[in-house]
């Protein structure tokens, strides 16, 4: 008796083969699985990132990008030199360099900015909306308003000084701190020499100053004048960043990187879905930085850092909530 062949060769014809049902499966089944995989591949999108040029900085954000976007994206970079993308794919922007370069190079890419500041973007965002977007670096006046609030339970009054160019950076918050039980009042510095005289008038108006994400005002050449100034009168400077609490400032909100990564990822998705980027947004969660040292020098009590967060998150809620 002849043994069992898993195949049959016809004398006639070499190239005729009968698949017994076993390896029959196995192939559709092999075809199947990469037609799956191939599906896969294709259904994720990817992302580009164009770095600040900051290694440190570029790696950290890159993997918090991708821990957001879970499997939804690939995050990749861009090449040196490289502005363009296939498909038009969306690149995200570490820096205002970063965004300045790419945009320069590239006016056509879907852009998402990450750490900057409103003043900044806002112009780009409106003449191409759903092409450009951000997500905010600042904090929100109001919030750093509720945290000298916070800091200052019987505080009334925030002083509040600008230049003539950027006085209108504060013009949304002086409409809502009234609602917070804080009359503001703006005081206008009109040239270098006046920054001084003109603080010094504002700091016996307000129980703390109020400072924002204003560089003709607050730079490394005016803060040590600003703080001591405002040190030397008792009084608090809130704002406008965590580098500014370092060097004196009493307290300042911040987005934690984290936080910023996840409305990152938010407005990928929404372009993923829609082909639009939404509308720049703040993140949805903020830290307190604090000066212990400048709170003991004015005999300023201070809850820690945990309890000033939880009270401020719940005031902020509150907040957010009476204006939608």
């Amino acid at each position: 008796m002849k043994r069992a062949s898993w195949f049959q060769t016809s004398h006639h014809d070499h190239a005729a083969v009968t698949w017994p049902p076993v390896l029959f499966l196995l192939a559709i089944l092999t075809v199947f699985l990469s037609t799956v995989a191939q599906a896969q591949d294709l259904a994720v999108n990817t992302v580009y990132i164009a770095s600040s040029g900051n290694p440190a900085l570029d790696q950290h954000m890159t993997r918090l990008l991708e821990d957001a976007l879970g499997d939804k994206a690939a995050v990749r970079p861009l090449t040196n030199g490289q502005t363009a993308t296939p498909d038009d794919a969306p690149i995200v922007t570490i820096g205002p360099s970063a965004f300045s370069r790419v945009r320069q190079a590239n006016r056509r890419a879907p852009l998402l900015a990450m750490l900057v500041e409103r003043s900044f973007i806002k112009d780009y965002v409106a003449r191409n909306p759903g092409q450009i977007s951000a997500v905010y670096y600042d904090v929100p006046l109001e919030l750093q308003a509720l945290i000298g609030k916070a800091v200052l339970p019987h505080a009334t009054k925030v002083a509040i000084i600008a230049s003539t160019e950027t006085a209108g950076l504060y013009e949304p918050v002086v409409d809502k701190l009234p609602a917070m039980g804080l009359q503001p009042r703006v005081f206008i510095v009109d040239t270098e020499q006046d920054l001084i005289p003109t603080l010094v008038r504002a700091l016996s108006y307000g129980d703390f100053l109020l400072a924002g994400p204003d560089d003709r005002i607050y730079n490394p050449s005016t803060i040590k004048h600003i703080l001591l100034t405002t040190y030397r009168r008792n009084r608090i400077v809130i704002g406008p960043s965590q580098a500014y609490v370092k060097a004196g400032s009493l307290a300042s909100g911040y987005a934690p990187f984290p936080a910023m990564a996840k409305a990152a990822a938010e407005h990928l998705h929404h372009y993923f879905g829609s082909g639009e980027l939404p509308a720049p947004d703040y993140p949805d969660q903020y830290s307190v930085e604090i000066n212990s040292q400048v709170a003991r020098s004015l005999n300023i009590p201070l809850p820690d850092k945990e309890t000033l967060e939880r009270e401020l998150d719940q005031v902020w809620s509150q907040y957010e909530g009476s204006e939608k």
